[in-house]
């Protein structure tokens, strides 16, 4: 499977920009699955219910299955998350695999950069960076693209992908 980072500031834009590109790239015939990265302690289900119930007893794992959709719950303590490897085993095939956060992995990723938030941009510093999302114009040794474009961050995608295979 492709993998492809969208990586960024909290507050950059990341989870928005997926939520649009996501459609486009469905459009164009790609099945695309997201990872998203938390730095906090997740809530996946509410106390009381019975998948809940399952964990607090010891329960390494529970998963949940309806005629809607199906997820696994797994406790893995405290410490770092699975690696991108287990991670993506636990995902179906598909043909892109969107990772929201671990900017810190070496894999290709998208940089979401708003100077307005006042920290600094990866791109300079970080060679797995293919190109730069963002809402100013910028000089960078890779394509910036506009937020506000979302079609063309999908071509962007979908050209990297064809280039790649």
């Amino acid at each position: 499977m492709r993998v492809l980072g969208v990586a960024g500031w909290s507050g950059s834009g990341k989870t928005t920009l997926i939520e649009r590109l996501l459609p486009r790239l469905a459009e164009a015939g790609l099945r695309v699955s997201v990872i998203k990265h938390s730095h906090h302690d997740i809530a996946l289900d509410a106390p009381g219910k019975d998948s809940h119930r399952h964990r607090m007893a010891g329960a390494a794992e529970v998963m949940v299955v309806s005629p809607y959709r199906w997820g696994v719950f797994a406790e893995v303590g405290e410490g770092a998350p699975p690696a991108l490897e287990v991670q993506l085993a636990r995902l179906a095939p598909v043909d892109l695999v969107l990772l929201e956060g671990q900017k810190g992995l070496d894999v290709p990723k998208i940089e979401v950069f708003r100077p307005s938030l006042g920290k600094p941009p990866r791109h300079p510093d970080d060679p797995w960076v293919i190109a730069v999302a963002s809402d100013a114009a910028l000089k960078s040794a890779v394509p910036c693209l506009s937020l506000d474009q979302p079609d063309a961050v999908a071509a962007f995608i979908l050209a990297w992908l064809e280039k790649e295979q």
